[in-house]
């Protein structure tokens, strides 16, 4: 049988993005599923589904990354599609009403990234406390220059840190638990609060931000949470306030983040997601107390290789009609 015959005879599957780990997808199942990538085409994407002789309606998946928006006008070029697979935990490039609508199953990343979020949320916050990245530019600053005595300023102790939790869910805990054991005093505040947790609980961010050193962001993004880190929230934590953001970078107004920070009205701030990615505010490379990451949390070794595999045991789950690994809604 020809590649093409095989190839149309196997389930097909839209790729939108297409994810990072896609060429390892690919390794895993391009046997099992027919991988539709419309970036090996210049057409837009409704042109795409009606080229070569494609019938939109064989289609019955989308895989998906974060930065591929799966809009209601997406779904409507699919009438047949059942399941929208991401790879990421936030679900805000979804249109989830219209899935809901649908009987459209989602499904995302489940917890394969919570240790690895969590570890950047602490390395990020001792970073910026420590001034880790700030010292070694200073130090390769001097190479050659014949500079005298190192003169660089102190960084903070972690230790009996008041440090808030936005988002007490999976990444929220083990970010809390990593930082229990640095001896910070931990708080959070959460869409709910959690009856089995002994941390002190805070029914808004303004609250929570009025008592801590630092706030970690760990929360989705949605309507309610869009710019919850505003210019009031920054002031209640003080000159000498941290700002973690792990979860997504329109959690904060990001405009009064940089104004904030140019003016030395809070301590500083770790990123790893911003507001327009891939665009990073120019203002903040030459801070000396912010430390940036490329949206890069989860990619490790180990959990590209488990993200892979969990899509591709969602895809089998999906089309043999057994219930999903890691069902978002």
């Amino acid at each position: 049988m020809a590649d093409d015959e095989r190839l149309q005879d196997l389930p097909q599957v839209l790729v939108l993005g297409p994810p990072t780990t896609f060429p390892l997808i690919q390794s895993l199942c391009s046997h099992k599923f027919h991988f539709l990538n419309p970036e090996t085409s210049s057409l837009p994407l409704h042109q795409f589904l009606a080229s070569d002789n494609r019938d939109p309606s064989s289609i019955r998946a989308i895989l998906c990354s974060p930065r591929s928006r799966v809009s209601g006008e997406v779904l409507q070029l699919l009438p047949s599609v059942g399941l929208v697979l991401t790879t990421s935990v936030g679900l805000d490039h979804i249109e989830l009403a219209e899935c809901r609508r649908r009987g459209i199953q989602v499904a995302g990343a489940g917890t394969v990234f919570t240790e690895d979020v969590a570890d950047m949320a602490v390395g990020l916050l001792i970073d910026v406390g420590v001034k880790i990245s700030a010292a070694s530019r200073h130090v390769r600053s001097r190479v050659g220059s014949g500079a005298g005595a190192f003169n660089f300023p102190t960084g903070f102790k972690l230790r009996g840190k008041r440090v808030g939790i936005v988002g007490l869910g999976n990444i929220g805990t083990e970010t809390a638990k990593r930082l229990e054991a640095f001896g910070c005093i931990i708080s959070y505040t959460s869409k709910n609060k959690k009856p089995s947790v002994s941390y002190p609980f805070y029914e808004t961010i303004l609250e929570l931000a009025s008592v801590c050193d630092a706030l970690i962001l760990c929360c989705a993004l949605n309507q309610e949470t869009r710019h919850m880190v505003n210019r009031e929230v920054m002031m209640a934590m003080g000159k000498e306030g941290i700002i973690v953001n792990v979860g997504r970078g329109s959690l904060i107004d990001e405009k009064e983040l940089v104004k904030c920070l140019v003016g030395r009205e809070i301590g500083g701030a770790g990123l790893d997601v911003f507001e327009n990615e891939p665009h990073v505010p120019p203002q903040l490379f030459e801070l000396d107390n912010v430390v940036l990451s490329p949206h890069a949390a989860v990619f490790t070794f180990e959990s590209t290789r488990a993200i892979s595999e969990l899509m591709t045991a969602n895809l089998e789950a999906f089309f043999s009609n057994s219930p999903l690994l890691s069902p978002a809604i």
